[in-house]
């Protein structure tokens, strides 16, 4: 079921951003901001199904209800991905884009919805089929667990990108992002039936009241008991929480204390999670201007899980180190800050193949030697350029003021990898056919795919075949052959180095924390300490939004060493707190404080029956006395 469901979310997001920029038409900076929204949305949701779950539902039903909604969200953003539904003039662009906006946020909401409210559910409704005395089976169920995680990622982030590259379409041919969202809708399906057969085989705990808003109701009678009480005159208490002793069971309040201990202890770990989530936004459109295509992340980990598990922690416990939790922890989020440094290193090299564009005030010239003689060039502030027949400048010149753009020149890189092709001669290709072109004119752009084509350059009797290769993003006028724009040369294998980082600070951060959580929760807690988990999620997109937008830095790897910068103080920080927080056994300080409850009650009733006794005695007493007649009073 984690496997289908982790396949239908992960292969949905992973063309979530080329969708906003491709068919919504979103520049960088929008699409990064929904991106990063959307995600946040689906981590704070966790809350609202810790609550349906823990008092209404419980885990199994939650899980069944919630993943129908999330698949009709799915659904809805396959159907938002078919531009022939408002392409009234047939030319392959939506004509009603805010039909395709709306109903594609109406989708967003409901997928974070349906996967945020399932999510604190799903690890925690798998934590409980396992007894306190099978901790190492739940340890192995974890890692497993996040194995199939990341099945259904690896196979997703291959799969879908190559199903969006495919055409289709009614009238027109665009790439297919409605089957891209198609197949995870299904899959999605799919996982819903699968967890529907297995129903039989679970152990199903009963809810247990709506403790989240218990604990809230528990936490604020005690901030307002200690407020009312903050006179000196009142005798301390020895935790801040023991003030809502007057209204609830001291039971529900040192089960409070625990978990405010550990979500004391998430209040760093947001950046974590600002660093990492960015593999979908910022990655993926730092990948959009480089060369090649692969996938890495989901295959990374796939390894590195039982690496970790089996090699490297047993290791370093045969080595007599202490390789506590919070330790892991703390080397994840300084792998991650590597891994980001990393990038901006890769973002340096992309940065070098980028051409300079002219800015508002200034203008670009590339001079064409059409002619069958040479032709020297004099412009001023430049040495006198000469001009071979038949020849292109192989630089382009810019100028400090405007002239008036008579060409219809490529001012940018060209979107999805495409190469913008004109020609100076009568050519056709299979994927384009650039007409019949004047002399000593040039045709317009036509975009064609990377990979090898054939130009077929006929005249009025005879025609001859040039080949070229192309790479992904370049702009050419042939003259046959030269370049306006260079073909993306930084190779994706750049990325592997920052993939490699990011992934086994997931391993160690991640799947640690997973594990951290369940094992630090009480019982009756587990979904809300999940919950706060993954609200630490949330934040951590909210941080990518309001960083981006106060820093405004110009250059994109300055805002990875900004990010990687931030990441590191806070770990540091992090490491501190770890440092003195006391690892716990929520199992065992229930069992004691009920046993010390249990001998309270005993000493309670022992104290009620000997004064009881007492009574009796006295009473006892009364009675002789009224016999004796020495003893009573003459009226």
């Amino acid at each position: 079921n984690e496997f289908c469901e982790r396949f239908s979310y992960y292969g949905m997001r992973a063309v979530l951003v080329l969708y906003f920029k491709y068919f919504l038409r979103w520049d960088n900076d929008l699409a990064t901001s929904i991106y990063h929204t959307f995600v946040a949305l689906c981590y704070l949701t966790p809350i609202l199904g810790a609550i349906v779950a823990d008092s209404w539902l419980g885990k199994f039903k939650t899980i069944i209800y919630l993943s129908i909604v999330y698949a009709i969200g799915q659904v809805l953003m396959a159907v938002s991905a078919i531009h022939d539904i408002t392409d009234t003039d047939r030319d392959g662009t939506p004509d009603n884009m805010t039909f395709h906006v709306a109903l594609s946020m109406v989708g967003l909401f409901l997928i974070a919805l349906g996967t945020g409210g399932i999510k604190p559910c799903v690890a925690a409704f798998g934590g409980d089929q396992f007894s306190d005395s099978q901790d190492k089976q739940r340890r192995t169920f974890f890692s497993v667990f996040y194995l199939c995680i990341n099945g259904g990622s690896l196979l997703s982030t291959i799969i879908t990108p190559i199903l969006r590259a495919q055409e289709c379409g009614i009238y027109s041919q665009q790439k297919c992002y409605s089957l891209a969202f198609g197949v995870p809708a299904a899959l999605m399906v799919v996982a819903l039936v699968v967890f529907i057969v297995g129903s039989g085989m679970y152990y199903k705990a009963e809810p247990q009241g709506n403790i989240m808003l218990d604990v809230c109701k528990c936490i604020g009678f005690a901030i307002k008991n200690r407020y009312r009480h903050r006179s000196s005159q009142y005798p301390k208490k020895e935790h801040w929480m023991d003030w809502a002793e007057d209204k609830y069971e001291k039971l529900l309040i040192a089960q409070i204390k625990m978990v405010l201990k550990v979500l004391f202890l998430y209040i760093p770990l947001p950046m974590f999670w600002t660093l990492f989530d960015q593999k979908g936004s910022r990655w993926t459109l730092q990948a959009t201007t480089m060369d090649g295509n692969f996938t890495v992340n989901p295959i990374l980990i796939l390894t590195l899980v039982p690496i970790m598990d089996s090699l490297i922690y047993p290791l370093i416990q045969k080595c007599g180190l202490n390789f506590t939790p919070l330790k892991r922890m703390t080397v994840g989020m300084l792998l991650a800050a590597i891994a980001f440094i990393c990038a901006a290193v890769v973002q340096i090299e992309i940065d070098k193949t980028l051409p300079t564009f002219p800015t508002a005030s200034q203008s670009q010239l590339k001079l064409l030697n059409m002619g069958s003689n040479p032709v020297t060039v004099n412009l001023p502030g430049n040495d006198p350029l000469v001009l071979s027949p038949a020849q292109v400048c192989p630089h382009t010149i810019t100028h400090n003021y405007q002239v008036e753009n008579s060409t219809d020149d490529v001012t940018a890189k060209p979107e999805q990898g495409n190469n913008a092709i004109r020609t100076t001669v009568n050519v056709s290709t299979v994927a384009a056919d650039f007409g019949l072109i004047e002399p000593f004119y040039y045709s317009n752009y036509s975009l064609i795919k990377n990979g090898k084509v054939t130009f077929t350059i006929s005249g009025s009797s005879q025609s001859c075949e040039y080949s070229r290769d192309f790479g992904f993003g370049s702009s050419y006028t042939f003259f046959i052959p030269t370049e306006d724009i260079k073909p993306n040369s930084a190779h994706m294998a750049l990325q592997i180095p920052q993939y490699f980082f990011i992934t086994a600070g997931e391993v160690m951060f991640s799947v640690t924390g997973l594990e951290f959580s369940y094992s630090q929760a009480p019982n009756n807690m587990k979904a809300v300490l999940q919950a706060g988990w993954l609200f630490t999620v949330a934040i951590g997109n909210f941080i990518v939004l309001i960083v981006a937008e106060l820093a405004k830095l110009p250059e994109q790897w300055a805002e990875y060493i900004l990010f990687a910068s931030l990441l590191i103080a806070v770990c540091f920080i992090f490491s501190i707190m770890a440092y003195f927080y006391t690892y716990i056994d929520p199992a065992e300080i229930e069992a004691q404080f009920k046993k010390k409850l249990n001998a309270d009650d005993e000493d309670d009733k022992s104290k009620l029956q000997k004064t009881e006794v007492e009574m009796v005695r006295k009473d006892s007493n009364k009675s002789h006395d009224e016999d004796d007649p020495a003893k009573q009073t003459k009226m």
